[in-house]
């Protein structure tokens, strides 16, 4: 019996180190990066500044943000450099921090190494990157889109910083090499397809990945853009999203399509001047001032699709103060 179990358990042992080198080398494996030469058009720079700037907000996640100001405006000085960090105390496995995407950085990518990051999780040198960055959102673009937002990356002001590299803590060290996959392309509808166009338009800015609550890293089922996924500041302080289904009582349903443009459109205003925040104010983690600068129309197009949404009832509290022990 006794040489039974010491055989099984080498059995165990060998099967769950064969697994975890499995995982840790063989993965991921989305394929080599596509041979890809962008060809550059005054078009498509004005498609991709639009893109990154505003739309998929890469330069504000790539950017360290002011949380001393409302809504978190970037530091300009950070601009595209990386260096935004997220830990466990904002509920995250480890330190993800962000990369540099200035020229600095990718100067030495090819267009297909950017591609393949953007769009299903693998870096330049094949590890996974960690989904905090929504390649699994950018991977059902329109390949045109992503060939725009990467021709707008290569003409952004160049910035030497390097970001300390991010740590996952195990086993999301190793589980995070499951994630990547190959993506699935779709085309941008024409914009007359109010409804579709909003929906491409929300898959690309990733408001699901915001607005949906989680469990273990996956969405909670029947609760897509219903809100609640909270956000922890260094002091305490909790931000939750908000419900963006038309349920009447907790979502979006008794805003009519001109309210909810001007929830964005109120920071756009020329009176509107970046502030300090109030004594006992909780910030938002919501880049207003990113998307204050979306077209009214493409707004427009993602109240229409946001309104065909099943409405959930999920009351939300959107602000709490840390506890005073």
């Amino acid at each position: 019996m006794k040489k039974f179990l010491l055989i099984l358990v080498s059995v165990i042992v060998i099967a769950v180190v064969g697994i975890i080198t499995y995982v840790s080398t063989a993965l991921p494996n989305v394929g080599e990066p596509e041979n890809i030469t962008i060809k550059v058009t005054p078009e498509m720079l004005e498609r991709g500044q639009y893109l990154v700037e505003t739309v998929s907000g890469c330069i504000d996640c790539h950017s360290v943000r002011d949380f001393s100001k409302w809504a978190g405006p970037i530091k300009e000085e950070t601009r595209g450099a990386g260096g935004e960090v997220w830990t466990e105390e904002m509920g995250l496995p480890g330190r993800i921090i962000s990369r540099n995407i200035t020229p600095f950085a990718l100067g030495d990518w090819t267009d297909g190494e950017i591609f393949r990051a953007i769009t299903s999780g693998v870096s330049k040198d094949g590890r996974a990157l960690f989904p905090l960055m929504p390649y699994h959102s950018y991977g059902r673009a329109d390949k045109e889109d992503i060939f725009a937002i990467i021709a707008y990356l290569r003409t952004i002001e160049s910035n030497s910083s390097k970001p300390e590299e991010t740590e996952l803590n195990f086993p999301m060290s190793l589980i995070v090499n499951l994630i990547p996959q190959k993506a699935e392309f779709s085309k941008r509808p024409t914009e007359s397809d109010k409804v579709e166009y909003g929906k491409y338009l929300t898959t690309i800015a990733a408001c699901a990945d915001c607005h949906t609550p989680m469990e273990k890293g996956e969405y909670i089922e029947g609760m897509k853009f219903a809100g609640g996924m909270e956000f922890k500041f260094p002091n305490g302080d909790i931000n939750r999203t908000a419900n963006l289904t038309p349920d009447k009582k907790t979502g979006i349903g008794n805003l009519t399509e001109d309210q909810f443009v001007f929830m964005f459109k109120q920071y756009a205003d020329s009176n509107y001047v970046i502030r300090d925040l109030e004594a006992g104010e909780v910030n938002t983690m919501m880049p207003w001032l990113v998307y204050r600068n979306m077209k009214e129309y493409d707004l427009k197009a993602i109240y229409s699709y946001l309104m065909t949404l099943e409405p959930v009832k999920n009351e939300i509290k959107l602000f709490e103060k840390k506890k005073e022990s």
